[in-house]
């Protein structure tokens, strides 16, 4: 007799059945997986750890690959919306020594307006380097002004020299860099300054707002690159060499936005990236965003572009030790180690002047503006924070100036332009919807290496054997518990039972298998089913299942799924991901032959998307999808969240994934974008029957 490959390991004598054991438990009976998913969640105050341990540059730039389009596809990016007119406004000239500041608004989205201040050197003819600035969570940002005692303190600690530094500290940047000869564009967060149509943290967390990855922060990303357009496209800019820099929230700003976009030249962002802490604003959160990494690895994907940043007495004091030791290994495998610094500075969270002085230094090597060092910051004569303001009885808000529901329905509208365009290109829309899938599970079909093969222990059965084990990967403490039921005279073929009782399924109270099964097992057919995240074995015996709570550890007014789903995957990508480390061990067990999958109602959908994932590792599959679609799905908390599902079209979406082998669906819901040969569809109840005799025959 053939058996499950797994047991090349070796293990106890085959044993019969004993009173006190189950086929179907796998665990001691009052005991749950040693799964670290069923401990502390990762969150903004603990995040993914993150070590550089790459082999080699190519390794790297893998993972950095795979990391992009999970950053792009979190902030709703993936296509990146089509490109419309700025159609910039600026005016209102303010001269000053050196420099002068002007007044901007322009549309990043049709009817959304980016603000802020323009500053520009004089008596500097040219094409001239520029930063961009964004400012992070200062009161009133661009217009933040401390008091006279206030000031007096800073200059009394020495995190400030002058008087006017110190109470405007951010236009003291964007001044200085200008007096260096760059031109400055110094924008709005949304909700701040000039920039009130949408209330900072506001408008972006239902459970609609994920499903189709709208979110304050890929708002902001977005607003980020259309102002390194704007800046780009200025006569005066030379747009190879810009640079971006902001603090605390402006620094999660700084590295996300040359985590997506290449033309930043250099990068400065200030008291944010370390192993602690990750951003505690809504606007610095999404879903996907950090699941499996942190920001020290998302500030990585700026290498080997010059990058440094500042540390203070708050998450950023171990910069030094704990961070960038990481940082200095992935510039290392560019040779380019000296490119990416970071210093802490003994202050409390800030943008004050020894890190101001630091960055201008910074700039002036790396976007080459030619002045002898060190810098030091130059006094200047502020600008009252009622002059910067953009609008005025002359230039008005435009009239056509959105609220959050009105920039969400624009987003919707075009990423469903977007999709419909992509299905006239059936490859190239399953290579988008396949990367954003990936990225949606934060996973892909693992290598049989990856799956360590050990035996718990095998049970006899009436003309079966039952083998139960713990399937897991060998970068993860997560277990999967799995029996595998192996019939006398078994010679190959395997068939994957997916279903939402798990592996309990497959028996009666009376240890005989259900009939289904049995029809398998009568066709010599072995039979693997696993109890996927938090079902079956996942809860003791007699314990009510239930569901997480979704983290609210940060502006808790305002319910957000991001803090929870931005760390961890969702309770049905993790049961994907669990279905993907199954089906690759049923591979290796089937000798490396395709295998066959059976999804059973909820399942099916769980089913589907391991599936359209598993490419040529599944031969056969007989898919229930029980009339559901993500549409259906109105609480973030709800078992069938994934963010993103509704974006890239539902399961009419991951359907066209499906390219291998065949597959039969049931009950699936009306619509359809591309036909894809060797899917079958079929409408109304699905009769359990009806999928096995079609997976058989």
């Amino acid at each position: 007799m053939r058996r499950l490959s797994l047991l090349v390991l070796g293990f106890a004598a085959l044993t019969s059945l004993a009173a006190d054991q189950s086929f179907t438990r796998v665990n001691p009976q009052a005991g749950v997986p040693d799964d670290t998913r069923l401990t502390k969640p990762f969150e903004v105050d603990n995040p993914f750890p993150f070590a550089a341990n790459f082999k080699d540059r190519a390794a790297w730039e893998q993972r950095a690959r795979e990391l992009r389009t999970q950053v792009l596809v979190a902030n709703g990016l993936w296509p990146m919306p089509a490109r419309t007119p700025l159609n910039p406004v600026i005016h209102g000239k303010i001269d000053r020594d050196g420099y002068t500041i002007e007044k901007v608004y322009f549309a990043s989205l049709p009817g959304h307006y980016v603000t802020g201040n323009l500053y520009r050197p004089k008596g500097m003819p040219g094409k001239r380097p520029a930063v961009l600035c964004p400012h992070g969570h200062w009161a009133n940002g661009r217009l933040y002004e401390r008091s006279e005692s206030e000031a007096k303190k800073e200059i009394e600690s020495g995190a400030e020299k002058t008087m006017e530094g110190a109470r405007y500290p951010l236009q003291a940047r964007c001044a200085q860099l200008a007096r260096l000869g760059c031109v400055v564009f110094f924008y709005d967060m949304v909700g701040y300054a000039d920039s009130q149509k949408i209330p900072h943290t506001r408008g972006f967390s239902d459970a609609e707002a994920d499903l189709r990855l709208q979110s304050f922060m890929g708002l902001q990303t977005y607003n980020s690159i259309r102002a390194l357009d704007f800046l780009s496209s200025l006569e005066d800019v030379d747009a190879l060499r810009i640079g971006v820099t902001g603090a605390s929230g402006g620094g999660t700003q700084t590295f996300m936005l040359c985590a997506v976009d290449p033309r930043p030249a250099a990068s400065f962002p200030a008291v944010m990236v370390s192993n602690a802490m990750q951003g505690g604003c809504i606007c610095e959160n999404c879903s996907l965003l950090r699941v499996g990494t942190n920001n020290i690895e998302l500030a990585a994907l700026c290498a080997p572009r010059p990058q440094a940043m500042t540390g203070a007495n708050d998450w950023t004091v171990k910069i030094e030790k704990e961070g960038l030791p990481d940082l200095k290994k992935i510039y290392g495998l560019y040779d380019a180690a000296d490119r990416v610094e970071a210093k802490y500075f003994p202050f409390p969270h800030n943008y004050n002047q020894p890190s101001r002085e630091m960055m201008y230094n910074w700039f002036n090597k790396h976007l080459k503006l030619g002045h002898k060092e060190p810098i030091t910051e130059q006094p200047f004569v502020p600008v009252s924070p009622g002059e910067l303001r953009v609008f005025d009885a002359e230039h008005p808000l435009p009239m056509d100036a959105a609220d959050s529901a009105g920039v969400r329905a624009y987003l919707t509208k075009e990423s469903e332009r977007q999709l419909a365009e992509l299905a006239k290109q059936p490859e190239e829309f399953r290579r988008v919807v396949r990367q954003a899938l990936q990225a949606m599970v934060v996973d892909k079909m693992p290598q049989a290496s990856e799956i360590p093969l050990k035996l718990i222990r095998e049970l006899k059965g009436d003309g079966f054997v039952v083998h139960q084990t713990n399937l897991y990967r060998s970068s993860s403490q997560q277990r999967v518990p799995t029996i595998g039921v192996i019939p006398t005279g078994w010679k190959g073929g395997l068939v994957v039972w997916s279903h939402p009782r798990g592996k309990e399924s497959l028996f009666t109270p009376e240890g005989k298998p259900v009939a289904l099964a049995q029809q398998i097992l009568d066709r010599k057919l072995a039979i693997v089913s696993p109890d996927v995240f938090l079902t079956g074995e996942f809860f003791a015996p007699g314990a009510e299942p239930k569901l997480p709570e979704l983290q609210q550890k940060y502006h808790k007014g305002v319910p957000f799924a991001g803090y929870t789903y931005g760390y961890n995957r969702t309770v049905l990508a993790n049961r994907v991901h669990d279905l993907l480390t199954v089906l690759a061990f049923a591979q290796t067990a089937n000798g490396g032959k395709p295998v066959h999958l059976l999804g059973f109602d909820e399942a099916g959908v769980w089913s589907l998307l391991a599936r359209a994932l598993a490419g040529s590792a599944v031969e056969r599959a007989a898919l229930d999808l029980d009339g559901f679609d993500f549409d259906q799905v109105k609480r973030p908390g709800d078992a069938m969240m994934l963010p993103g599902a509704l974006k890239y079209g539902g399961v009419h979406g991951f359907i066209p994934l499906c390219t291998t082998g065949q597959t039969a669906l049931y009950d699936v819901p009306a619509g359809g974008l591309i036909e894809t040969p060797g899917v079958s569809r079929y409408t109304g109840k699905a009769d359990p029957q009806a999928m096995v005799a079609w997976l058989l025959k």
